[in-house]
């Protein structure tokens, strides 16, 4: 990518990062490893925990939907002063998210948003041509399903709880886990049971 195809707060974020390592503050190494962190192990693997934990405890998951800020906050994830809210996909239901006003995210448990769900294709796609945007993700749904497209706010944020994939029955929660990415907890994937990962 060249300058000249960055977004101005990507251009922004570039020129900050130079000028923090030309003075020596920090690395180009160790900025890369705090946005792996946050892109692939802060946030999805505490959304993918609570998802594998609602697989596996009923309760749990019945408190999940009730009111998704508080059980998330049992299992000691610290959360903002908003509201999070959970929406399960069933069979015949599949669940997708977008804020269509800026770039609302559920951080604190997914990580950093990815490049894609701030951009304003996707914003005004998701809702208009739902079916369209997923295919492109590789989703492609029955035409029976029905898509529900949830639009966060300032105040309000969602989180998908995918549907638990066949033939997982007794896993334990940490093989669980490592089935479920960010984008199925967003709506733009489901989760897949690779043939090396069943025990």
């Amino acid at each position: 990518m060249s300058h000249d195809d960055l977004s101005e707060i990507e251009a922004r974020v570039l020129a900050l990062e130079s000028l923090l390592v030309e003075k020596g503050l920090v690395t180009s190494e160790e900025v890369d490893q705090v946005v792996y962190r946050f892109e692939h192990d802060i946030g999805p693997l505490l959304g993918a925990r609570v998802v594998a934990r609602a697989w596996t405890d009923p309760k749990f998951k019945q408190r999940l939907l009730a009111d998704g800020s508080a059980a998330i906050a049992e299992l000691g994830i610290a959360i903002p002063d908003l509201h999070l809210e959970v929406v399960e996909n069933l069979a015949g239901l599949h669940n997708l998210v977008v804020c269509t006003l800026c770039s609302c995210y559920p951080w604190f448990v997914l990580g950093l948003p990815p490049v894609w769900y701030k951009s304003a294709p996707y914003r005004s796609r998701a809702v208009l041509e739902p079916r369209a945007v997923l295919r492109e993700f590789g989703v492609e749904l029955p035409e029976s399903t029905e898509v529900k497209v949830w639009d966060s706010s300032a105040d309000l944020r969602y989180l998908v709880l995918p549907a638990r994939p066949p033939g997982t029955e007794g896993w334990t929660e940490e093989e669980l886990v490592a089935i479920v990415d960010r984008d199925s907890m967003i709506g733009t994937a489901l989760p897949q049971v690779p043939d090396k990962v069943v025990p």
